[in-house]
């Protein structure tokens, strides 16, 4: 039962979507699974890493730090995502530090047996290149509107950033059921937490979103980003 539950959720994430549950399973054999607790360090910006994590349960936030000594968070991951493929590939340090934000449940998968993996499976190969693409394509965008945009987009563009990863769809609507707290907003953001908490009352007041505790729900989320995502293009 352990196995299956353990196969479902491998199943989740992008590399290993398409493979069969014996192959999966096969994969799972040279996991080792790791549980961390909220606000643990899993990884340090710079150590020298051979390892693969997966997210089976829980998010995770991917930091670095700025000339200045201040946190900046590069994105949120949750199940289904993993990180550490960059060291996986290149043998170098870190490119950044993780942090778990809840309670997190990890496989882990060692450099030299994800290399005969991918000498095995040979489509982990054309899975990993896909995923890499999509996440350069994201950072681009997130660069754009975190340069282009004035205080008010640049919060608005990082609640898309974090709906898409950690929401799920209902219609028209977009719920985030734990929305990270206004200080790691603020470094998602690149401003005060002050303002993130003025722009949140905002947009709640034009009934942007909707909120209870840590619960955002976006009524219209296609036009929230229309509204706070394309800004940046217009203005070009």
């Amino acid at each position: 039962m352990a196995e299956e539950r353990i196969i479902r959720l491998m199943k989740k994430v992008p590399l290993f979507a398409k493979m069969k549950d014996t192959e999966v399973s096969q994969i799972s054999d040279q996991c080792v699974r790791r549980e961390c607790i909220k606000d643990q360090v899993i990884l340090v910006e710079e150590e020298v890493g051979q390892t693969l994590f997966i997210i089976l349960r829980g998010t995770v936030k991917v930091t670095r730090t700025s000339d200045e000594g201040k946190e900046v968070i590069i994105t949120i991951l949750k199940a289904g995502d993993f990180f550490g493929e960059m060291s996986l590939l290149d043998g170098k340090g870190r490119s950044a530090t993780v942090i778990a934000m809840d309670e997190a449940e990890l496989l882990t998968l060692r450099r030299s047996e994800f290399l005969l993996l991918v000498e095995k499976f040979p489509q982990l190969s054309i899975e990993l290149l896909k995923v890499l693409a999509h996440r350069i394509r994201n950072a681009d965008v997130q660069i754009e509107n975190l340069t282009l945009q004035d205080a008010v987009g640049r919060i608005g563009a990082t609640l898309i950033h974090v709906a898409e990863q950690t929401g799920y769809r209902r219609g028209e609507s977009m719920i985030v059921q734990k929305l990270p707290v206004q200080q790691d907003l603020a470094n998602m953001a690149g401003t005060a937490r002050e303002t993130i908490s003025r722009v949140m009352a905002m947009f709640e007041a034009k009934r942007l979103i909707e909120r209870e505790g840590h619960r955002v729900v976006f009524p219209n989320f296609e036009k929230f980003k229309s509204d706070y995502l394309e800004v940046s293009r217009s203005s070009e």
